[in-house]
């Protein structure tokens, strides 16, 4: 499961920050930057002091007009930098949360079955946007953000030191307070997020669910059911951030209250201390602006912490992700100029859960050409078979052959692309008629894709829609019948004119003009090829060249369709019960 590992905090910003190594030098300038404009803030209200006591008192018109010029000139300054600071450290982290995602995807997309059986595709879909946009805070609002805070003020503080330690240590009475009403915040609203960010997750998986299988809510009327558990989940969010809301609700007026009585602290005893001559005007007005600069960075601190620290989860997250080991071995270098096609199956045990077996002891060979049917109830292990020959999950133990090779030993790119598979509940995409033929691959020309289209007798049918091979699809396919899904699913196979194909036999649930034309593409695609074939209608196997029976993941019979009928056993028993149904239904 996706689940983050605790206190792992600083190791997630230590391998987040070697996404920076490539732009280091916006880094370093980020940092530079923090620290420039940490040394300027206090510059200003220091001006104005020395104006006050000097010029202001003295009435030194000239000299005060050229301190305001710089005064001016060090406020552009101030905010042309602050502008470079924001716009870098945003460019930052926009930067390396976009090479993040790419890597992430990358490591999804190369994940093998058993992941997405026990990863709930919303959460990866939080994974991979929410969690990684929350990563851009601990750039623009983040560490970064918190060390110029931390370093303004430093230097705040040490030119009220310098200027009266007195006066700074009265004026600062108030900061126990604010230190422990920052801590129950930061507490307070670091729980809210969490809870706030496994809603989100929560929320996406139940969204992602519920769309992809609307027909089905709909069909069985449970709108209503469904409804109250997505007001059930959204109410948790909707609690969370409230939770949030109201902490900040608190704090950020216990500050100004702070504020006030620093001010009131500063402005009582500065007061005392000009009426005997020890502070000057010009110092109590300096003290006025350090104190609003003083707390400015202060009352936005506890609130980056909290941005930090939920950066910081959601990394920690991604992470996992990252770190994930159910991913396809792919350490095979067999790339020979074509495949013959020989299958062999020696011994394969498997299972998708341990201790679980769907196969067990399967071992049966096909050569060159041949065609085989796997036939069996559902749950007998015939989908597994085909699941395990593309390495699409990982044996458990035993051997896979193609042409005497273990299958291992082929590069897996190399090894799908000859490996022609046509399931039976086909999955189109959001595009074109090409663009889902081809998987967007741009290599593969549309006089390619006509070609084969033509040899399969699909063409026509194709020119028959709007806009013809440019059609959209739209998502999922929609826009066809379920036997125009399935012939296009057939070209998608032969395109890179495999040496085997794989068949989840694909004429149930279409109408009688799609089942024969999916038998004649079917009879083409088949011609000089191995085929291993997933028998639903045992009618259509007749003239198979091995025909595999299996139950509850063992092989219990094979030979030829005649054969097994003139032993009288398990097969001759589905197949006349099958013969049974067809002529009731015909």
């Amino acid at each position: 499961m996706l689940e983050p590992k605790k206190g792992g905090g600083f190791t997630s910003l230590k391998r987040i920050f070697v996404y920076t190594l490539p732009y280091r030098s916006r880094l370093v300038t980020s940092l530079a930057l923090a620290i420039i404009l940490a040394v300027l803030a206090p510059v200003r209200p220091y001006l104005i002091q020395y104006s006050v006591d000097k010029f202001v008192i003295h009435k030194m018109l000239a000299a005060l007009i050229d301190i305001t010029l710089i005064q001016l000139g060090i406020l552009l300054a101030e905010s042309l930098l602050r502008f470079v600071f924001m716009y870098i450290t945003n460019w930052l982290g926009q930067t390396v949360v976009n090479d993040l995602r790419q890597d992430v995807f990358k490591k999804i997309i190369h994940q093998n079955l058993s992941y997405f059986d026990n990863t709930p595709i919303g959460t990866l879909t939080t994974r991979t946007v929410n969690d990684i946009e929350a990563i851009n805070d601990i750039f623009s609002e983040g560490l970064i953000s918190i060390i110029a805070d931390v370093l303004t003020i430093i230097a705040i503080i040490a030119i009220m030191f310098y200027t009266d330690w007195k006066l700074t240590l009265i004026s600062l009475a108030a900061f126990p307070l604010l230190i422990l009403a920052t801590y129950f915040f930061k507490e307070s609203v670091n729980k809210s997020f969490h809870q706030v960010r496994n809603a989100v997750a929560k929320l996406n998986a139940f969204v992602q669910e519920h769309i992809a299988g609307m027909y089905v809510v709909q069909v069985f009327a449970a709108e209503k059911r469904e409804q109250e558990k997505f007001t059930e989940i959204n109410k948790d969010h909707r609690d969370a951030n409230i939770k949030a809301i109201f902490a900040y609700s608190i704090f950020f007026p216990i500050v100004e209250i702070i504020l006030a009585i620093s001010t009131g602290l500063l402005v009582w005893y500065g007061a005392s201390q000009m009426l005997d001559m020890h502070v000057t005007q010009g110092v109590i007005i300096a003290f006025i602006m350090y104190l609003n600069l003083l707390f400015r960075p202060l009352r936005m601190l506890a609130d980056k912490f909290n941005t930090l620290q939920m950066g910081l989860v959601a990394a920690e997250r991604v992470l996992v992700v990252l770190d994930s080991p159910e991913f396809m071995q792919e350490n095979g270098h067999l790339k020979p100029e074509s495949l013959e096609g020989k299958v062999e199956f020696r011994n394969v045990e498997f299972e998708y859960k341990e201790n679980v077996p769907v196969l067990r002891g399967i071992s049966f060979e096909v050569q060159p050409g041949q065609t085989v049917a796997l036939v069996g109830h559902t749950g007998a292990g015939k989908s597994s078979i085909i699941s395990i020959l593309n390495r699409m999950y990982e044996i458990k133990s035993g051997q896979i052959l193609i042409d005497g090779h273990d299958l291992k030993d082929y590069d897996i790119e190399y090894l799908r692309q000859h490996i022609g598979i046509v399931l039976q509940d086909v999955f189109l995409f959001s595009g074109t008629v090409y663009e889902n033929i081809t998987m967007r691959n741009d290599a593969i020309t549309l006089e390619k894709v006509i070609e084969i289209c033509k040899l399969l007798d699909i063409h026509n049918f194709i020119m028959q829609l709007p806009d013809n091979y440019h059609f959209n699809i739209r998502e999922r396919g929609n826009m066809l019948s379920q036997g125009q899904r399935q012939l296009l699913s057939f070209a998608r196979a032969l395109l890179y004119n495999p040496s085997l194909l794989i068949l989840d036999e694909a004429t149930a649930s279409v109408d009688t003009e799609s089942e024969i034309l999916i038998q004649k593409a079917i009879e083409k695609l088949i011609a000089g090829r191995t085929a291993i074939v997933i028998a639903h209608r045992l009618s259509t196997i007749r003239e198979a060249d091995q025909i595999i029976v299996l139950e509850k993941g063992v092989i219990i019979e094979k030979g030829t369709h005649d054969t097994l009928l003139s032993q009288q056993s398990v097969y001759h028993k589905m197949y006349t019960t099958a013969m049974a149904q067809e002529q009731q239904l015909s």
